[in-house]
C-alpha cells in the first residue's frame, strides 16, 4: 500500500477541512445547512478513520523509534515536529474511531445550532490528534490547551440546565493546572536549547531540578485525567455535557493526562518519578476505593459512570509509575479499553435519556420487559466495566495490578478491593434500572433501540470483545515502545 505523503498532517488537519466545508455550506445555503453539516461531519470523520487505519497498517510495530516523522523549522528553537510511536498511534486510532460514533449519536438529538456543534467536534478532533502526534514541546502545548476551547463550548452551549457552571469549572481547573507546565517547558527550552521531545528524553536533567519539573507537569496531567483529589470538575462536566460530549470527554480527553505522564514524566524525570511513585500509588489507591464508594451512593446514572471513570484512571496512574513493562502496558491497554467501554456506557445512558429525559435511577426499573436489546447491550458494557474476563476491561486491570504488585504489594491489594467495589455499584445500577416492576407510567410506552442506535453500539461491542480475547492487537504494537521506555527508566534509576 503506497504511503500517503505527509500522512500525519493529513490525519491531524483533515477535520479542519470538513469544518471549512460546513462553513461554506452555511454561507451558500440560504435555508438551513443542518443536514449538510451532519453529512459533511460524518463523511469527514469516517475519512479520518480510514486514513488512521492506513497509518496503523503501515506502522512497523517492531521498531521503538518514532515513525512518519515530519519536521520543519519555525524559528530559533521551535519546530513543526510530528511523529508517532507504538503508543501514540493507537490513541490516534481511538480518537478517529470514536468521532464518527459521536456524530451519529448526535444525529437526531442535537437540534439547535447544528452547524456550530459539528464544527466544534471537528476542531476538537484535530486538536486531540495533534496532542498524540506532536513531538515539539510548544506544539504539544498548543494542541493540549486548545482542546479546552471546543469542549468548553460543547458543554456550555449544548449541555444541561447547569451547563455554564460546569463548563467554567472544567475550563478553569484544567487551564490553571497547565500554567506550571508551561513555565517548566519554557525553562527546559532555555536550558537545553531545544524543544524537540525526543531530544529532551535523551537529555539528563539534574536530579535536583527533576522534582520541580516533575511536579509542574504532574499538576497539569493529574487534573486532566483527573486524579483524586482534583477530580471534582469531572462529574459536573459529565452530567451537564451532551451525550456525545461525555463520550469524548471520558473516551479521549481523560487519556491526555495519562499519555502526558508516559511522554514526559517517566522518561524525562526518572529520578523524580521514582521519588514520587509512593505518592502516586497512594493517590491512585485512594481514587480507586474512594470514588468507587462515592459512585455507589449516586442517584444520577451519568454521575455514577463519571466517578467510575476516576476509579479506572487510578489503575492507569499506578501502572505507569510502577515503571515496568507490565505496568505501562497495562496502563496503555486500560486507557484504550476504557475509551471504548466508558463511551458505550454514556451512550447507553443517552439512549434512555432521549426517551425519558431523566437520568434519575429511581425513576427507572423493569426495562428488560420493554427494551430487551438495550438490556443485553447495557449488561455487556456493565460487565466489561467491572473487568469480566473475555472483555477488554479485564486485560488492562490484571496487567496494571500485576505490574504494581512487583513494586508495591499494598497498592495492588487496595486496587483489587476496588475491583470488588466496582462490581457492587455497577451491578446495583443494572439491577435497579433493568429489573423489577415498571412503576413509572411513562415507561410503559418506552421503545427499544432503533437501527441508528444499534449502528452506534455494534463497533463498540466488537472492539470490547475483540480486544478481550485478542489483547495482542494492542500489546504487539506497544511492546517495543514500552520496552524502550521502561528499560531507559530502569537504567536511569539504577534498577
Amino acid at each position: 500500500m503506497p504511503q500517503i505523503p505527509f500522512i500525519l498532517s493529513v490525519v491531524t488537519f483533515l477535520p479542519l477541512v470538513g469544518a471549512g466545508l460546513i462553513l461554506l455550506a452555511r454561507l451558500f445555503n440560504k435555508g438551513s445547512a443542518d443536514g449538510a453539516a451532519r453529512w459533511i461531519a460524518l463523511i469527514t470523520t469516517v475519512a479520518v478513520l480510514a486514513v488512521s487505519a492506513v497509518l496503523v497498517m503501515q506502522f512497523k510495530p517492531e521498531l521503538a523509534t518514532y515513525q512518519f516523522v515530519e519536521r520543519y523549522d519555525w524559528f530559533a528553537a521551535a519546530q513543526y515536529h510530528m511523529g508517532v510511536d507504538g503508543i501514540s498511534i493507537l490513541f490516534v486510532l481511538l480518537t478517529a474511531f470514536l468521532m464518527p460514533i459521536c456524530i451519529v449519536a448526535s444525529w437526531t438529538t442535537i437540534k439547535d445550532r447544528v452547524v456550530d456543534y459539528m464544527i466544534a467536534f471537528l476542531v476538537l478532533e484535530t486538536l486531540v490528534i495533534g496532542v498524540f502526534t506532536s513531538l515539539d514541546l510548544f506544539l504539544f502545548y498548543i494542541f493540549f490547551e486548545g482542546t479546552l476551547v471546543p469542549m468548553f463550548i460543547i458543554i456550555g452551549v449544548w449541555g444541561g440546565a447547569n451547563r455554564i457552571y460546569a463548563s467554567y469549572k472544567f475550563f478553569l481547573y484544567t487551564l490553571l493546572g497547565s500554567v506550571l507546565m508551561l513555565l517548566a517547558m519554557l525553562w527546559m527550552a532555555a536550558e537545553t536549547g531545544t524543544t524537540s521531545i525526543p531530544a529532551l528524553k535523551d537529555y539528563a536533567f539534574s536530579p535536583t531540578v527533576q522534582p520541580l519539573l516533575w511536579l509542574a507537569f504532574f499538576a497539569s496531567f493529574a487534573v486532566k485525567m483527573p486524579m483524586w483529589p482534583v477530580h471534582t470538575w469531572l462529574p459536573d462536566a459529565h452530567v451537564q455535557a451532551p451525550t456525545a460530549g461525555s463520550v469524548i470527554l471520558a473516551g479521549i480527553l481523560l487519556k491526555l493526562g495519562g499519555y502526558g505522564f508516559i511522554l514526559f514524566n517517566l522518561p524525562m524525570f526518572p529520578a523524580a518519578s521514582k521519588m514520587f511513585a509512593p505518592l502516586v500509588f497512594v493517590l491512585s489507591a485512594v481514587a480507586i476505593v474512594y470514588t468507587s464508594l462515592v459512585a455507589f451512593r449516586q442517584t444520577d446514572m451519568k454521575k455514577l459512570i463519571a466517578y467510575s471513570s476516576v476509579a479506572h484512571m487510578g489503575f492507569v496512574t499506578m501502572g505507569i509509575f510502577a515503571g515496568n513493562a507490565l505496568g505501562v502496558q497495562g496502563a496503555v491497554f486500560q486507557m484504550l479499553s476504557h475509551g471504548l467501554i466508558s463511551g458505550a456506557l454514556f451512550l447507553c445512558v443517552g439512549v434512555v435519556y432521549d426517551r425519558m429525559h431523566t437520568r434519575e435511577i429511581a425513576l427507572y426499573g423493569g426495562l428488560t420487559a420493554r427494551m430487551p436489546w438495550f438490556a443485553a447491550i447495557f449488561l455487556l458494557f456493565t460487565m466489561a466495566n467491572v473487568g469480566l474476563p473475555g472483555t477488554s476491561g479485564f486485560i488492562g486491570e490484571i496487567l496494571t495490578m500485576t505490574g504494581v504488585y512487583g513494586v508495591s504489594t499494598w497498592t495492588a491489594l487496595f486496587a483489587a478491593t476496588g475491583v470488588i467495589f466496582s462490581a457492587v455499584y455497577a451491578l446495583t445500577l443494572y439491577r435497579n434500572v433493568m429489573f423489577g416492576e415498571i412503576t413509572n407510567p411513562a415507561m410503559k410506552a418506552i421503545t427499544d433501540v432503533d437501527r441508528r442506535e444499534l449502528l452506534i453500539f455494534v463497533p463498540l461491542i466488537i472492539g470490547t470483545l475483540w480486544l478481550g480475547v485478542q489483547p495482542g492487537l494492542v500489546l504487539d504494537y506497544t511492546a517495543a515502545s514500552v520496552e524502550a521506555l521502561t528499560s531507559a527508566f530502569q537504567l536511569a534509576i539504577g534498577g
